[in-house]
């Protein structure tokens, strides 16, 4: 049996804010950790950075430019807050994007600040090229951890490797949640486990 107390308890989650299998998994995430006390280290990724060469449709590159322009907000809140303030207007944005049907613009972001309880003048980060570099170097931090490129989300358990995934579709409750959980946190510990792969559900 795999010994896991060497794991650690926090949880480190990179994420895209335009990403909809992100936003499940974030929301499951969100559930598990929060039942057992556990803290999440919200981290910014951007989709649009890592397909910035690749041929992708226009409105995949609008949405994850969109993607682009919230994750800049989402580390000005960052910088200026903390990473609780991130989880805040992640998921009022996410509520927005993801469950409204709504594009990331102006409108979108300005309410998810003021509903985050955010000062709304961070809205201007959207053109902040510092904000573009805290970004990026958030992004290579996450690829890095896991060794290979790697899209939206990553999560990594203490000090262990960083894994993109998982995907859920829908999002597990109850004891399918708390069973993932303990199975990504497992397989994490495993220094020779690198990959597991099937055919993705439908959103």
């Amino acid at each position: 049996m795999t010994d896991d107390s060497t794991l650690g308890d926090d949880v480190t989650f990179w994420f895209d804010p335009s990403c909809p299998y992100t936003w499940r998994t974030s929301r499951w995430l969100l559930a598990v950790t929060g039942a057992r006390n556990l803290i999440i280290d919200w981290r910014l990724m951007s989709l649009a950075v890592l397909n910035e060469d690749k041929p992708v449709s226009p409105r995949l590159r609008t949405i994850q430019e969109g993607g682009r322009r919230a994750g800049r907000v989402l580390t000005a809140a960052d910088e200026k807050y903390d990473t609780d303030a991130v989880e805040r207007l992640y998921t009022e944005i996410g509520v927005r994007v993801h469950e409204q049907g709504r594009d990331i613009d102006e409108r979108v972001l300005t309410e998810a600040l003021a509903a985050a309880g955010l000062r709304t003048d961070l809205y201007f980060s959207v053109e902040d090229d510092q904000m573009d570099e805290y970004l990026v170097e958030s992004h290579y931090e996450g690829q890095d951890r896991v060794g290979t490129e790697a899209g939206s989300p990553i999560i990594a358990f203490g000090d262990g490797p960083g894994y993109f995934g998982p995907i859920v579709v829908p999002i597990p409750e109850g004891e399918a949640a708390e069973k993932l959980f303990d199975a990504v946190r497992l397989l994490s510990a495993v220094p020779e486990f690198s990959e597991l792969k099937r055919g993705r559900n439908r959103l």
